[in-house]
């Protein structure tokens, strides 16, 4: 065939519901009709599994999805809220909703599905067992067996082996219950529960994908028996790039993860190891039949399909539709789960070929209960074939039937259905499904099972579209979303949202009251529609007094937004407790915020988070009172800093280059900033002179790269990959008369208790003589690491490395870190 395709830009996004979903970047065109004709008439399928985003071999799933046509899926355990992000300052459950949507981006480009398990990443673990603990064994492995029991693989791919090799516990994790769930899916005594809704499923093999990153893995992958090899780094002329080129595009979308990945050209031989099942000699698929005739009935459904393939003009795609809507109605008498998700696909192919194309426009992307919201449904059909829709239906908020069009559609002129119908009264706002209820330890709880392994919830409204293109009446689901046009970046969407008409905020999640003196907390209340009035209260635990105990609001427009202050009086003594903002209005309370997080390269996430912080009553006393901070990768320290009374400024490029440093007490590089900011080295003599003139210079943890073969300090230091995982680990003191103890507050092993997630990560693994230790940890059975907080004097001033990681202690709250930060910000 001879046709020029668009490229990989020319997919399509299929969504684990029933229906697939067209994504927001989508183009038409014959290279994704021949991709759609291609992977129709196979029936094959690849599950892969692994724990987060990231860990998907990214060339073989383009191999298996664009270059074998397989329905291919990856499963990560985790959305990976434990990681670090490159590009701002989300840490937690936001950053697990920006991983959760780089890799449906990724799915878009290598053509796969998404899905994911209840278990949350809580950071890097040393041991599966800590993995399966944490999470619990059986729910998760229940999420593993669910998927695979709804997906139907006949070839389940393990990015990971199991054993201690894989370095990562939750990467060890992912690949135990991956092998359990291999067996477990196909037995009906587990999880019987799940079969009120799918049927036991048993995939034909295992095995395991494996990373060749050079010669020692190359040479460890020569030595695995019964092996196959498959090369993605096939040349594709229709698509213009090879597989592993496509797939090396996919992983660039974990921007978040600085993946940005080289497009490598020529043979990119990966190898498959057997795990379990039935073994395979040649090819990965062998003994299993991928076309057709493996449904009952359905040979001739595959042989029509095989003559569109064959008879596909680029010019003239509508000519084949009278072999796909017979195919059609073959496949539609075919009762099968797999002839169900096929008949599907046929109907999306169908719309291509006829130029079919169907849009669900929602006038703004924000309405909130009771309002009223404009629909339009637009149509059009672009070939010379002609179509008429049947029935058109809005499902999800609104279950109702819309007037369709009389007569076929004209060609090549839109068709609106239009409507307008009220917001029902109690319409809960459109949260993340996972995050509507409060987690249990390290997994999200969800009460709905069909929710599930889903990346995220159906959209909000939907609408559902029945038409009849010749002989056959296909079936078309689309979201409503809202369309715009943003001057930067063209036509964009967002979803659709119902958002409650006011949410309350407290600006600061964490409140350090180094004294025992009152301190000024602020409130914030947003209105989501015109002219409402209330009262907010700031609610405390016993012990905590706020004044005043309410304060009225009025907020005039929609979108804006009114600051209400109160004084909070922090108990005698050390002390935590919790501070909750709830506004009053009409007759009903909320007490949550609205965060909205914002990205060129995925749709726009909305959620709304407690409105809730954290008070901190901890003696803290800091000497340090202009720092200047130079924001790396993106944390929260900034804010978290001026907790401590500090005036702190962001310093930029220009600032490292040309501004006098000498005002500053202490300047503090933040997270990564050696390996994102080229400036940083750039201006390390300037940053150097200033610490020689007397200056304090912090530098945090960077990722031991290539960008940090440059000097970090004024004398020799190399970051490894050393790091303290369990956050309550012991410490000790190598040198308990080190001044970075003792002024000006008095630091003990209690100030590392109530860590969270980690001790620190990258530590120093050599060092200078002239650096001095101050702290010494490790994870039970190694060595001791003191390279997690050096200092040497340099000058008249202090030079300060350390890997303990301050960016997720202080926004966290936690007193004794607020304290050991304060000393190194007063060092001298």
């Amino acid at each position: 065939m001879s046709a020029i395709r668009l490229g990989f830009l020319g997919t399509f996004l299929v969504l684990v519901s029933i229906r697939p979903v067209l994504a927001q970047a989508d183009l038409s065109g014959t290279a994704r009709i021949e991709q759609a004709l291609l992977k129709l008439n196979n029936l094959g399928s690849v599950l892969m599994i692994a724990a987060h985003p990231d860990d998907e071999n990214n060339p073989v799933l383009a191999y298996l999805g664009r270059g074998r046509h397989l329905r291919t899926g990856y499963l990560s355990a985790t959305r990976g809220e434990g990681g670090q992000n490159l590009i701002g300052p989300e840490q937690g459950d936001l950053l697990g909703i920006i991983r959760t949507q780089e890799l449906l981006a990724a799915r878009r480009v290598d053509g796969g599905e998404q899905f994911f398990t209840r278990a949350i990443d809580f950071g890097f673990s040393k041991s599966a067992a800590e993995a399966l603990d944490k999470w619990g064994r059986e729910p998760i492995l229940s999420d593993m067996v669910w998927v695979i029991r709804r997906f139907r693989p006949d070839v389940i791919v393990m990015t990971f082996s199991g054993t201690p090799r894989d370095g990562h516990g939750q990467h060890q994790a992912s690949a135990i219950l991956g092998r359990e769930a291999f067996a477990a899916a196909g037995d009906p005594a587990r999880f019987p529960e799940q079969l009120r809704w799918v049927q036991p499923w048993k995939a034909r093999r295992a095995l395991q994908a494996l990373y060749i990153f050079g010669p020692d893995s190359e040479k460890f992958a020569q030595s695995i028996p019964n092996k196959l090899e498959i090369d993605p780094g096939q040349y594709d002329p229709i698509l213009g790039r090879s597989y592993a080129e496509i797939g090396a595009i996919s992983r660039s979308m974990h921007r978040c993860q600085a993946e940005g990945s080289p497009e490598r050209k020529g043979s990119w031989k990966s190898y498959l190891a057997p795990v379990a099942g039935e073994p395979a000699a040649q090819d990965l698929m062998d003994g299993i039949d991928t076309t057709w005739n493996r449904l009952p009935g359905g040979g001739r459904v595959g042989e029509l399909v095989g003559e569109a393939i064959r008879k596909l003009e680029p010019a003239h795609p509508d000519r084949i539709v009278p072999l796909l809507t017979e195919a059609r109605a073959r496949a539609a008498s075919i009762d099968d789960p797999l002839a169900r998700i096929k008949l599907s696909e046929l109907d999306e192919t169908i719309a291509l070929c006829a130029g079919l194309w169907i849009d669900a426009q929602a006038e703004q992307y924000e309405v909130t209960p009771g309002a009223s919201l404009g629909v339009a449904v637009n149509l059009l059909d672009r070939s010379p074939l002609p179509v008429k829709v049947e029935s058109a239906r809005l499902e999800g908020m609104w279950n109702e039937n819309l007037a369709a069009p009389a007569g076929p559609l004209a060609n090549n002129e839109v068709v609106k259905i239009e409507c307008r119908r009220p917001v029902p009264a109690d319409q809960l706002p459109t949260q993340p499904y996972w995050l509507v209820h409060p987690r249990q330890g390290d997994r999200y709880t969800v009460s709905d099972q069909q929710l599930i392994g889903l990346p995220e919830a159906p959209a909000l409204l939907r609408v559902r579209v029945v038409a009849r293109v010749g002989d056959a009446a296909i079936e078309l689901v689309r979201p409503v979303h809202h369309r715009y046009v943003d001057r930067a970046q063209g036509e964009r969407t967002r979803p659709l949202v119902v958002v409650p008409p006011v949410v309350v905020s407290v600006p600061e999640d964490v409140v350090l009251f180094p004294a025992g003196s009152p301190r000024r907390v602020q409130a914030a209340v947003k209105a989501n529609v015109a002219n409402v009035s209330g009262e907010v209260r700031l609610k405390v635990q016993p012990g905590w007094k706020v004044e005043p105990e309410s304060r009225p609001f009025h907020v005039s427009a929609a979108g804006e937004q009114q600051e209400l202050a109160f004084e909070v009086t922090p108990p005698a003594g050390e002390s935590v407790g919790r501070l909750r903002a709830v506004a009053a209005f009409d007759g009903r309370q909320t007490a949550s915020g609205m965060h909205v997080i914002l990205y060129p390269h995925f749709p726009a996430q909305t959620l709304f988070p407690p409105a809730e912080g954290k008070l901190v009553r901890a003696d803290v006393r800091v000497t340090a009172r202009r720092v200047g901070y130079i924001m790396g990768a993106g944390d929260e320290m900034p804010d978290a800093l001026r907790q401590l009374g500090c005036e702190v400024t962001l310093l930029t490029q220009s600032d490292l280059e040309q501004r006098d440093l000498s005002g500053f007490d202490a300047i503090v590089a933040g997270v990564r900033a050696y390996n994102v900011r080229p400036d940083v080295h750039a201006n390390l003599p300037r940053l150097l002179d200033y610490v020689s003139k007397g200056g304090t210079y912090i530098v945090q943890y960077n990722v031991a790269d290539n960008t940090l073969m440059q000097p970090i300090g004024p004398y020799p230091l190399t970051v490894a990959r050393d790091r303290v995982t369990v956050e309550d680990a012991p410490v000790t003191f190598p040198d308990t008369g080190s001044p970075l103890l003792k002024t000006p507050n008095a630091i003990t092993a209690r100030d590392f208790e109530g860590w969270t997630q980690e001790r620190g990560l990258y530590f120093a693994a050599q060092w200078d003589g002239r650096y001095r230790t101050v702290v010494e940890s490790h994870d039970p059975g190694e060595k001791p690491l003191a390279g997690g907080l050096l200092w040497t004097r340099y000058g008249k001033g202090v030079f300060i490395f350390s890997g303990y990681s301050w960016f997720r202690q202080i926004p966290a709250g936690v007193p004794g870190a607020y304290r050991i930060f304060a000393n190194l910000l007063s060092a001298r």
